[in-house]
């Protein structure tokens, strides 16, 4: 399965995680109750499906969740004027700045992963992305011209940034605009994940804007199983089997283009550029999913790999060995990609 296939849309498949340890403890696991929380964030949903005792008080651990989430929010959103990210783009040329834990570790990990992919993943291309109209500035649903376009790619570049982990600071070389929101959903939904476990609560399933993790077993014993997303096209040419994964102690994360996107003299813009043309990628992949230890880690995973596109995507992910699944629509058929890591998944 880790060639490129068609898909068969009667086949009901599973994805089991190659390391998954049985519940310590299944005795006093089916004492629990599994209770929902939810609530708006970040311009879209967020879940967390917890496995607790009965009558537990679901008010604090609601609060506790929505204070990591306004964390998130506070130090990353180019939304919010105030922000530390908003500072940073408005600095001076060549000053540099001590940036909060949170957004310094979610920087470091976007620069690590700008190395790895010889750019393909950038997260300086925030004046492209406001330009097409998927940041702060208004959506569009016209193309902006070639000389727009140039120039908000030339004011990016992720060898301009400098770091120092010591005083976890950032230099900001001048007219650099930071786009973290390939990495940040799923920073936090690490985040609320760990500050759930602090409250004691070992067996859940947290989940933003469907990025997932999930951790420990359900009351029964059972991990907790999810559906892969349908991408675009499944609903005109239904060529997809229906794929579930164990989330036990396992992320997932899809960059798709049926979430944020315009049409245009008949073709569809997503929200993922691709850093070498300051454009919306133009290649048949419509949906990438990732699993890996980390949502953070999945979710940036996720945007390198549809940005690199068809061919050197599922290499990247050979290489690297990220368990990857890849979905291509050509003439409203689905073909998909397994990467060997995902393969090896398969029930």
């Amino acid at each position: 399965m880790s060639a490129t296939a068609q898909a068969k849309p009667d086949e009901r498949r599973v994805l089991i995680p190659t390391r998954i340890a049985p519940p310590p403890f299944p005795a006093a696991l089916r004492t629990l109750v599994v209770r929902e929380l939810g609530g708006e964030t970040m311009g879209t949903s967020w879940s967390a499906r917890l496995a607790i005792p009965p009558g537990s008080d679901l008010t604090p651990l609601k609060r506790g969740i929505e204070a990591v989430l306004a964390r998130v929010i506070d130090e990353m959103s180019p939304w919010q004027p105030g922000s530390p990210i908003s500072r940073f783009t408005a600095a001076s040329a060549d000053t540099w700045h001590r940036l909060p834990d949170g957004f310094f570790k979610v920087l470091s990990a976007a620069i690590d992963w700008a190395g790895r992919t010889g750019g393909a993943y950038d997260p300086t291309i925030g004046a492209a992305v406001n330009l097409w109209g998927f940041g702060p500035d208004p959506s569009r649903d016209t193309i902006p011209d070639r000389r727009a376009i140039d120039r908000a790619r030339e004011r990016g570049g992720w060898q301009r940034l400098e770091l120092d982990r010591a005083t976890r600071s950032a230099r900001q070389p001048g007219g650099v605009l930071l786009d973290l929101s390939s990495i940040a959903k799923g920073f936090a939904v690490d985040e609320v994940a760990r500050h759930l476990r602090s409250q004691g609560i070992d067996n859940l399933l947290v989940e933003i804007g469907g990025e997932l993790r999930g951790e420990g077993s359900k009351p029964d014993g059972t991990p907790w199983w999810i559906a892969l997303e349908q991408p675009r096209g499944a609903r005109h040419a239904d060529t997809l089997p229906e794929t579930l994964l164990a989330l036990a102690g396992l992320s997932v994360a899809t960059s798709g283009d049926e979430r944020r996107y315009f049409d245009a003299a008949g073709r569809r813009y997503a929200h993922t550029l691709d850093p070498a043309t300051g454009a919306p990628v133009t290649h048949d992949l419509v949906s990438v999913t990732v699993c890996a230890e980390d949502c953070m880690t999945a979710d940036a995973a996720a945007t390198a790999l549809t940005v690199l596109g068809p061919d050197r995507g599922p290499a990247f992910a050979a290489a690297h060995r990220l368990a990857a699944r890849f979905v291509r629509l050509s003439d409203a058929r689905l073909t998909e990609h397994l990467s060997p890591e995902m393969a090896a998944m398969l029930d």
